[in-house]
């Protein structure tokens, strides 16, 4: 990978990482609804724009099918679970629980018959849901079950998305599929989110949610997609090892959450679960034909 690639790589997966961090700070003052909207209006009002001027928007209208199905999945469920789970359980704990995406992936891709589930995938998904076992057997509590719950349907949905794209928005521009992703899911929350409009805006929860909107959604997606041009699909993904490790060291070192032993137990099995069941070389030529 190139120096540029690195260094998107870099900037990207700090970007993504925090996110888990601002949703908290940010539920302390403001429904999860009214956070989820907000951040995807900040997101749609600077991305939508761009890809009208590009001439990326047209061909997404015309598979709007898709384009709802994608956003459901994707935005409007997971950002909304998300902060839900987050009013119950702190950042690192969900970072770790959304962490497990490759792994869902893998196993719906395996399940739906789109791809073969060999030993190595299937160790594969074994360790990584042992991973969430560990963390949730060892640091959560009982009564934290359904904000645990919510996020791990939040990450379905952010496995399923991909699947998505891949059979109903191949071909696409994926800065139009965003774009207008994100201005549907803002139309989606509006009536959800007035009847969650906040008494009063704090300074840091809204300070938290502009970020969100600004450097997590719209800026991250634009990276992401240079990176993605830059060093390729397959390697793009890799990503997602890193965001954990970003999002457990904000959530200790800035919210001062502890580092508890599901936590250090479940992000190796992770991240190791994740690996073993997306690599490996059937997997490997199909993204190097992506």
């Amino acid at each position: 990978m190139s120096r540029r690639g690195w260094w998107l790589f870099l900037a990207l997966g700090v970007i993504w990482g925090i996110p888990y961090l601002l949703i908290r700070v940010a539920v302390m003052e403001m429904s999860p609804v009214f956070v989820a909207f907000a951040r995807t209006l900040i997101g749609a009002a600077l991305l939508l724009p761009i890809a009208a001027s590009r001439g990326q928007l047209k061909p997404v209208l015309r598979h709007w099918k898709a384009l709802l199905a994608f956003t459901l999945v994707e935005i409007s469920g997971p950002w909304w679970l998300l902060g839900h789970a987050e009013t119950r359980i702190n950042s690192s704990t969900a970072g770790l629980l959304i962490a497990t995406v490759p792994v869902l992936t893998a196993g719906i891709l395996a399940l739906t018959g789109r791809e073969r589930l060999d030993s190595r995938r299937a160790l594969g998904l074994a360790v990584g849901l042992s991973g969430v076992v560990a963390l949730v057997g060892l640091d959560i509590d009982l009564s934290d079950g359904w904000a645990v719950g919510a996020a791990l349907l939040a990450a379905v949905g952010y496995a399923i998305g991909p699947i998505i794209i891949n059979r109903g928005l191949s071909g696409v521009p994926p800065l139009g599929v965003i774009a207008a992703s994100l201005g549907l899911a803002a139309l989606l929350y509006v009536p959800f989110a007035t009847a969650a409009w906040p008494a009063h805006f704090g300074l840091q929860a809204s300070a938290a949610v502009v970020t969100l909107g600004l450097v997590c959604t719209a800026l991250a997606f634009l990276l992401f997609f240079a990176l993605i041009a830059e060093a390729g699909p397959a390697r793009a993904t890799v990503i997602t090892y890193f965001n954990l490790l970003v999002a457990l060291l904000l959530g200790v070192l800035l919210l001062k959450e502890p580092l508890s032993p599901g936590m250090l137990v479940g992000s190796v099995l992770v991240v190791l679960g994740s690996f073993l069941a997306t690599t490996g070389r059937k997997r490997a030529a199909a993204a190097s034909e992506a």
